[in-house]
């Protein structure tokens, strides 16, 4: 179990990472990829992913960063940097520039329970020019796996942070962090995190925790080895659907008919109340319709791919998904 210790100064300093982390995702998706997991939802994006891999004859120039991503276990803490919050490159430029020192620290946690690659002494050494080509590695890989299915990650993300805005909203930051479980549990100042691999006590030390909303990651929230760095703990988000690419979304002649379906001024309506995020009772009030006939619009905008819901207690909350947004902003 992971034990998180909070001061009164942490609990005002713990934030929702403001998106999906693009560097997290790709780093947890290459778990995912050569895991032992059968989840039906990533089955076909894993099966999509590892063909193109086959297929893509610089597909070898991936092995130091495959070897450093092993499919369960330790993998190093310089992979994840913090600036990725801000973005792909702001993560890949902290890559680049990482020191030695940590290289040579993380790497040496790894290869006591992996084989490395002869690339890995040179990258463990600081060498500039393995540096750089774990970073194009990350890129290359990041363009086959993630980029396709980058809507649907986002759309998942932005679900699981309406959620935590809600419960934030309501219960202040001890109802966001009550509001983790099943996998967590806050209780009088510790979040506890279950099933974790390892027994492990973190102090936050007054520097807060970045909590990461994470479509990639397992049943178990990930935290960074190296209590010195900033606090960040990755969690799982609910998957909403299979994970499709963007343009096999679109191209389903289920897709097609279910938009056929969206014609009429209150599903507009009920689209444009869930911009922020609603619940079905507040959409009913909003529009002055009954809470069935909200449910059933809701239902026709889910199945189109235009809303995403999740049950919170006695209420479900609407989001947008990425594509309901952009029909709403046309």
């Amino acid at each position: 179990m992971l034990k998180i210790h909070f001061s009164g100064e942490d609990i005002l300093r713990t934030r929702v990472a403001p998106a999906a982390d693009p560097v997290w995702e790709l780093v947890l998706s290459l778990h995912v990829l050569r895991g032992r997991t059968r989840d039906p939802l990533t089955a076909n994006w894993r099966r999509s992913v590892a063909r193109d891999l086959r297929q893509d004859a610089s597909s070898e120039q991936l092995r130091l960063l495959f070897a450093l991503s092993p499919p369960r276990g330790y993998f190093p803490d310089f992979l994840t940097p913090y600036a990725s919050v801000e973005g792909f490159e702001a993560g890949l430029d902290a890559l680049r520039r990482t020191p030695a020192e940590l290289l040579h620290r993380d790497l040496s946690v790894l290869a006591a329970e992996n084989q490395l690659p002869s690339s890995a002494a040179a990258l463990a050494r600081g060498e500039v020019a393995v540096l750089h080509h774990l970073a194009e590695s990350m890129e290359q890989y990041r363009s086959l796996a993630i980029s396709p299915y980058w809507s649907r990650i986002q759309a998942a993300v932005a679900a699981d942070r309406a959620r935590r805005a809600r419960a934030l909203l309501d219960g202040g930051v001890e109802g966001l962090l009550t509001s983790l479980r099943p996998a967590m549990r806050w209780d009088s100042g510790v979040l506890e995190v279950r099933n974790y691999p390892h027994s492990r006590e973190l102090h936050l030390d007054g520097r807060g925790l970045l909590l990461v909303p994470s479509f990639f990651c397992a049943a178990t929230p990930v935290a960074l080895l190296d209590p010195a760095l900033p606090p960040v703990l990755v969690y799982p988000v609910d998957r909403l659907g299979a994970l499709v690419s963007a343009d096999a979304g679109a191209a389903s002649g289920a897709g097609r008919d279910s938009l056929a379906a969206l014609l009429g001024r209150t599903r507009a309506a009920v689209l444009e109340a869930s911009d922020e995020g609603c619940t079905t009772g507040e959409v009913a009030r909003q529009l002055n319709i009954s809470p069935a006939a909200a449910s059933q619009h809701a239902t026709v905008l889910r199945n189109a791919g235009l809303l995403v819901s999740h049950r919170e207690r006695n209420s479900v909350l609407h989001t947008l998904t990425p594509l309901g947004r952009a029909m709403l902003d046309a």
